[in-house]
């Protein structure tokens, strides 16, 4: 099994794919900017446009902006401590500052990664079972969009299934998004919430995803506290912070 810090690593070269960077940039002391640039080994969820990405590993901010849009984030990563670039209301300066040129902020979120001194097979009273792409013909439907993705079904490559006699009342899938991690989503059915079975199927997902040689991270909102208890109790870290820039009508669209 990887230790902590080679997880570290594997995450910190897949945002340095993402982000047209080299790896070091992350844990340097000062903000940095680069061109941004959606390569080959980017995050498959990762589409254009994309005006600015801004990522943090705890360190410092790195900054990826296409060329119209650089002076303005250079300007905004060095004005603020790295960690309020995240955050109102230094964030009304930025989208102030971007929307006259027809961007907004859009995007943001936490990822968290497995801490292996913590994390191991937790069990929920319910029988457990894997999942494979053949198993998730049937199951694109409301009550499992965490943890599968209808649009990107080709990309749901593994899962585990809660079951109470046979009925399926939780579902943990994992995205191969990118060629070294998979993300982890789960859904429990309302009824049979806050008995822990989130976090038993995301900690058996990370390890059956970790035999397989890849690296499980997970993601969530800020503001969603039951989604971070999971993944605490589930034996995850937090790994790195996110935020994108799209173009205003993307934005405008999506809050219709």
């Amino acid at each position: 099994m990887m230790t902590n810090n080679e997880v570290l690593q594997v995450a910190m070269q897949q945002s340095a794919w993402d982000m047209n960077c080299n790896p070091d940039v992350f844990l340097k002391d000062e903000p940095v900017l680069v061109t941004s640039d959606i390569g080959k080994k980017t995050k498959k969820y990762y589409k254009e446009p994309i005006a600015c990405n801004f990522i943090s590993y705890g360190s410092n901010i790195v900054a990826a902006a296409k060329t119209e849009y650089r002076e303005i984030t250079k300007e905004y990563i060095h004005k603020f401590d790295f960690y309020h670039c995240f955050e109102t209301p230094n964030l009304n300066w930025l989208n102030q500052k971007l929307e006259p040129l027809g961007q907004k902020v859009c995007f943001m979120a936490e990822y968290w990664l497995p801490d292996l001194r913590k994390l191991q097979r937790i069990s929920c009273g319910y029988e457990l079972r894997v999942l494979t792409q053949p198993d998730f013909q049937k199951l694109y439907t409301g009550e499992w969009s965490n943890a599968l993705c209808e649009d990107r079904k080709e990309l749901d490559v593994l899962g585990v299934g809660a079951y109470d006699n046979g009925i399926l009342i939780g579902l943990v899938g994992c995205s191969a998004d990118a060629e070294n991690m998979w993300q982890i989503g789960v859904d429990v059915l309302p009824a049979y919430r806050k008995q822990g079975i989130a976090a038993s199927l995301v900690s058996n997902l990370a390890m059956e995803t970790i035999d397989r040689g890849k690296l499980p991270f997970y993601c969530c909102a800020w503001s969603n506290i039951r989604s971070a208890k999971t993944a605490i109790k589930a034996g995850f870290c937090p790994g790195w912070v996110e935020m994108t820039v799209k173009p205003a009508e993307v934005v405008d669209e999506m809050n219709k």
